[in-house]
């Protein structure tokens, strides 16, 4: 059935047009989707239609957004390059590239590291439900690195307590603006839902308890190299962490400055995070394996550029 938002301009809203007014509003559409909801009539202003997403709102003015129904995903095989860095009958060991997401969604229906398992694997596990096989846990879009997926419900269940658990070790590279001191800290700060912004994560009284544990790599003049150990697993949890330190992820476009001119252009396509290394226990025969991946190409090139510029510190 389809969804019905509606919303009342306050007074600090005035003048704000209307697809970043919607974006904000905490409907859970991110700007684009806005401007397609209202490119196709789907947005009334005062119960009239609004097509122009450049519409400044007034105080008062009350917005309706008629939302479609939900498809339901049903993930299909697609033949994608996978650099797979572990595999055996229970579980496989990925390294996900820049720009892949990891399960479909509204925007993503395809090109995904699911559609690439589908096609790999005969099968694969169903705990996450049917439009996620296989996902265990899951790296941002942008974030680079290792992540595990289950090939039958056993491992699954397996891998999944043993991130509750905490037992599961995962290590982060991170390139962050800023000078970080101390040179080693403990992040305990609890993440949940941004009370405004939908789509975005934020340290908030009553989230989940997070923490996170770093050590300075290095310094690159107005960069700090870091290693991000996690404790607890939220989403978006290391690019939050270290936002709420004031030190906020190079290139990060939801919790930084994203690009800035002192930015290596090879690190200019999404956050400069890499999730390094993993280590668990396997399901089945309990022996623990550890496994580590090098940072690709475009964050090593950065970095690059970075020690030429600037003495490590």
């Amino acid at each position: 059935m389809a969804e019905r938002l509606e919303y009342t301009a306050g007074m600090t809203d005035a003048g704000q047009r209307l697809d970043l007014f919607l974006a904000g509003a905490g409907s859970g559409l991110s700007r684009s989707q806005a401007q397609k909801l209202i490119a196709k009539g789907a947005v009334k202003v005062n119960g009239l239609p609004c097509a122009d997403k450049n519409y400044r709102l007034q105080s008062g003015d009350t917005v309706a957004v008629h939302l479609p129904e939900p498809r339901p995903l049903r993930p299909l095989p697609e033949r994608l390059p996978l650099d797979i860095v572990y595999e055996d009958d229970d579980l496989l060991v990925i390294n996900k590239p820049r720009g892949m997401v990891v399960h479909p969604a509204p925007g993503h229906d395809s090109g995904t590291l699911v559609n690439a398992l589908l096609y790999h694997c005969e099968s694969l596990s169903t705990a996450g439900g049917p439009d996620r096989p296989g996902v265990v846990h899951r790296l941002d879009k942008d974030t680079t690195g290792l992540l595990l997926a289950a090939k039958n419900d056993f491992s699954h269940a397996s891998l999944a307590a043993q991130l509750r658990a905490r037992t599961v070790r995962r290590e982060y590279i991170a390139l962050v603006f800023g000078r970080v001191s101390p040179p080693e800290g403990k992040i305990e700060a609890p993440v949940g839902r941004h009370p405004r912004h939908r789509r975005r994560m934020a340290v908030v009284p009553g989230g989940r308890e997070a923490v996170s544990r770093y050590r300075v790599i290095a310094i690159l003049g107005p960069f700090s190299l870091l290693q991000v150990r996690l404790e607890t697993g939220r989403t978006h949890q290391v690019r939050v962490h270290l936002n709420f330190i004031k030190h906020p992820v190079a290139g990060d476009p939801l919790y930084g400055p994203g690009c800035t001119p002192d930015l290596p252009p090879s690190l200019r396509n999404g956050q400069a995070l890499h999730a390094r290394r993993i280590s668990f226990i396997h399901p089945r025969s309990g022996e623990r394996l550890d496994f580590s991946a090098p940072l690709p190409p475009d964050f090593r090139a950065g970095l690059r550029l970075l020690r030429e510029r600037y003495r490590s510190g």
